[in-house]
């Protein structure tokens, strides 16, 4: 996958289409041998507009083969304005789809699910020609964003809402046989709340509901914090155990604690294993974007679970260690001092491993151009007990998104990272504690990068690093009815 010339900004090792729009991931499902990744598409352009289903599928998670689209708006019909988020089943022989049905002749906060279906293993799809549930909760003041699966009492559907009383719901619905449903209430549904050491809430409603069922142990219920304000977004978790119709939890914990992940959609895999892949959007203007016919991309899949202690833990999904390649930096060292310790050059396209060991705020430092002046920090803050990932000098153009960002990061042990690069994506993975912080930069360095490692005055930094360059995802040649990779007028 790529595009002529090649766009030092797109992503090799994260999937999207070749052009235009994408948002958030949907009807993740394992059927006929397959992963099957629906996303929101707009085949036209680079801006939020004429959402359709755009559709991947991969026997592996490295080789990714193009379906048509999936879902298409019907003209004058339920969702004559877009197809929005939902998710997909695997049901016998059939993958059923479940989805928002956006009218502008409706309220935007107000999105009743519908569903189609497809019996070619998901070639094509078959809308229904009226909603599913045409009837909302009254007390609904948005409501979007269907999530359904099995379990041993016959099928569950979560739904995004907020509630006129002020708190956000992910309401609940059971059906026999995925064509009559049952309102059961609120699965959870909270006042606004702070997510503990960030400037952060769970916001006035939920988008995108996802649940993590209890193994063993705790199970998560998985929300996209929206607010009517356009106010600040974020992914947060409420890990606990069902009671009943009711989920109940705990505090809410962040998924991600970066500013470019939201939207996050689960996949039950073969072996109980679940998957995530999460929508990072662009930091970057909006007609930088539009110059550039593109504008959003997929996060990597994760294995997510809840771990014995009631922490929700990620990391990258096992089958893409596939992708490493070249061998490309083995350092093992100490930095004494304020002068950096160069470790090597690096790919544009790299998967890090590292062991780090301050003595106080130390880290590692992604230099992209050839003086230095263009870099992305890792860094550990050892009073804060954080770690930071700072964009700030990440990109000389004006036009980049800065900030910096934190997770926590106990500073009396070795802190262990895993790092993914891909041109403008990185996600970086506390493998300490399970978290994940992903994050979006464009460089304008038309060199080699470069990675040092960097510790203040008086302070010692111990650090072991592998770095490997990363082969691209293989993506097959779109067939017949897969959307063009150009903008065209609709």
């Amino acid at each position: 996958m790529s595009t002529t010339p090649r766009d030092p900004h797109y992503p090799v090792v994260h999937l999207r289409p070749p052009a235009n729009w994408i948002n958030d991931p949907n009807g993740l499902v394992f059927h006929d041998g397959h992963y099957h990744v629906f996303y929101q598409y707009n085949p036209y352009g680079a801006t939020h507009a004429n959402m359709h289903w755009g559709h991947f599928r991969s026997p592996d998670l490295l080789t990714w083969e193009p379906l048509p689209i999936a879902l298409s708006p019907t003209p004058g019909g339920v969702d004559t304005d877009g197809c929005f988020s939902g998710n997909a089943v695997s049901d016998g022989d059939r993958l059923v789809a479940f989805y928002s049905a956006h009218r502008e002749d409706r309220s935007p906060q107000h999105q009743p699910v519908t569903c189609a279906v497809s019996h070619d293993d998901g070639r094509s799809f078959g809308p229904r020609s009226e909603l599913l549930m045409p009837e909302l909760p009254e007390d609904c003041t948005m409501y979007r964003d269907p999530y359904v699966w099995q379990d041993d009492d016959g099928w569950r559907m979560l739904v995004g809402a907020a509630l006129a009383d002020g708190r956000a719901a992910a309401l609940l619905y059971n059906s026999p046989d995925l064509e009559t449903w049952t309102y059961r209430g609120p699965f959870a549904a909270r006042e606004k709340e702070p997510l503990s050491g960030t400037s952060l809430n769970t916001s006035e409603g939920w988008e995108c509901p996802q649940y993590l069922p209890a193994a063993s142990g705790p199970g998560a219920l998985i929300i996209s914090a929206w607010n009517l304000d356009d106010g600040p977004q974020c992914v947060a978790a409420l890990i606990g155990e069902e009671g009943g119709d009711v989920f109940e939890a705990g505090p809410p914990v962040l998924v991600d604690h970066g500013p470019d992940c939201y939207a996050p959609a689960l996949l039950r895999a073969p072996g109980n294993r679940w998957l995530l892949w999460g929508w990072s959007w662009e930091a970057r203007d909006e007609a930088w974007a539009v110059a550039d016919r593109w504008a959003g991309v997929l996060t990597l899949p994760r294995e997510i679970h809840v771990d014995d202690n009631g922490t929700l833990r990620q990391q990258p999904a096992t089958e893409l260690l596939a992708l490493r390649g070249q061998h490309i930096i083995h350092a093992a060292g100490a930095t004494h001092g304020p002068q950096p310790v160069d470790l090597g050059s690096v790919s544009r396209a790299f998967d890090l491993t590292a062991r780090l060991e301050p003595t106080g705020n130390a880290g590692l430092r992604l230099l992209t151009t050839p003086d230095g002046s263009e870099y992305l920090d890792i860094r550990l803050d050892a009073d804060a007990g954080e770690l930071v990932v700072d964009r700030d000098h990440a990109s000389l153009d004006p036009r980049a998104r800065g900030g910096s960002y934190r997770m926590p990061c106990a500073a009396d042990r070795p802190v262990d990272l895993r790092v993914v690069v891909d041109h403008s994506i990185a996600e970086i993975f506390l493998t300490t504690t399970g978290q994940v912080l992903t994050l979006r930069f464009y460089p304008t360095g038309q060199g080699a990068w470069r990675l040092q490692a960097h510790s203040t005055p008086g302070t010692r930094l111990s650090y072991a690093i592998d770095v490997w360059e990363l082969h691209p995802l293989v993506i097959k040649e779109p067939s017949t009815g897969v959307a063009a990779p150009a903008p065209t007028s609709p």
